[in-house]
């Protein structure tokens, strides 16, 4: 174990003791806020206290092994041997678990998202692969037991779409998707390539977190402009025919959201203030990791929707993931939603980093 980490668990464990004499105070008791939060750390720290202490009861009979390893008796040795090789797995194990205890936890892990998909360059082809990767992150979504909800869409004229905008719900949808914002490449032939000749589209993804509270981004009514509208609709009976659509544009940022998914304009105009509200924060977000970056680098990239992240080639049957050089020959299931072995290595590599920085 590194001695920066042992450092931290340390610390960690000096802070219970700290916190435990404090719960135990007559004085902080009898104050409801301060002991409620004294509570929720505590509670939040001892775990971690806990896995450090069997850690360091299994270093202890590690070196009691290893003593007996060198002992003058073959049996012993043998003995000693065999011990040492089970508890140093065991103290693996234990190390990897503690590590991970050790990573910051991200307040939007489990909030529910914005899933943005835009066509890039490549014309048609490009709005083509922008409903493939709607279709991909659907499937997905429906193996997790999320909902997706479309907010506003844009089609393309031969398919796909030139911009959908979808609301995904569920249990840690952000901690699953966040490292999904970027540039998305296609790889293939077209349907209209008469020549069989091999062309590069692009669209770009964008995850933005569901803001939990009204209140987190404030908004100033004199820096919105909302403008209603008719829903576009396929026609029939069903066909909007009131102007329930809702267009909020943010000035001073430019920001402009639309929402028409819903028949009643109160509906949509909430939705539209949930996702300016999304979309604002994560612009001061995106502020906030580029100043990060520029005094440290990213393994797993910034985020940043300009920055392409992967690409999907079809004559290949691969999808490589341009942050951590991982290839695999998997696009056929890829396509259909089964994105868990991009997205667990990706998530890996991001744990990891984030724990070197605290280190």
């Amino acid at each position: 174990m590194k001695p920066s980490i042992r450092l931290r668990l340390e610390r960690l464990r000096d802070r219970l003791e700290e916190v435990g004499r404090a719960l135990a105070d007559p004085g902080v008791m009898g104050k409801n806020n301060e002991f409620r939060d004294l509570s929720m750390e505590f509670a939040r720290l001892d775990p971690t206290v806990r896995q450090f202490e069997e850690f360091r009861r299994l270093e202890a009979e590690l070196a009691a092994a290893n003593e007996l390893a060198n002992d003058s008796e073959p049996e012993m040795r043998a003995m000693g041997f065999d011990e040492a090789k089970r508890l140093s797995e065991r103290l693996a194990a234990q190390e990897a678990a503690l590590r991970h205890a050790l990573i910051p936890v991200d307040p939007r892990d489990s909030r529910n998202v914005f899933l943005e998909v835009r066509a890039g360059t490549g014309g048609d082809e490009a709005a083509l692969f922008a409903g493939d990767l709607l279709r991909m992150y659907s499937r997905y979504a429906e193996r997790r037991g999320w909902a997706v909800e479309t907010i506003s869409e844009t089609p393309g004229e031969k398919g796909g779409y030139r911009e959908v905008i979808t609301r995904i719900s569920g249990a840690n949808v952000f901690a699953r998707l966040k490292l999904e914002s970027g540039t998305h490449r296609v790889q293939r032939v077209p349907d209209t390539e008469a020549q069989g000749r091999i062309h590069t589209s692009a669209c770009t993804v964008a995850i933005l977190p569901e803001m939990e509270e009204v209140g987190t981004v404030e908004l100033n009514p004199a820096d919105l402009r909302v403008d209603t509208f008719r829903a576009s609709g396929a026609g029939g009976q069903h066909v909007n025919k009131t102007d329930s659509a809702i267009r909020i544009t943010h000035i001073p940022s430019g920001i402009v959201v639309e929402c028409q998914d819903e028949r009643s304009q109160h509906k949509n105009r909430s939705r539209a203030m949930s996702l300016l509200r999304a979309r604002l924060q994560a612009a001061e977000q995106e502020k906030h990791d580029a100043a990060e970056a520029r005094e440290r680098k990213l393994q797993v990239g910034s985020g940043d929707r300009s920055e392409r992240i992967r690409t999907y080639n079809f004559p290949q049957g691969r999808v490589t993931d341009h942050r951590i050089n991982l290839t695999l020959y998997q696009l056929a299931n890829v396509i259909e939603g089964d994105i868990d072995p991009l997205i667990d290595p990706l998530l890996q590599e991001y744990q990891a980093e984030r724990l070197d920085e605290e280190a």
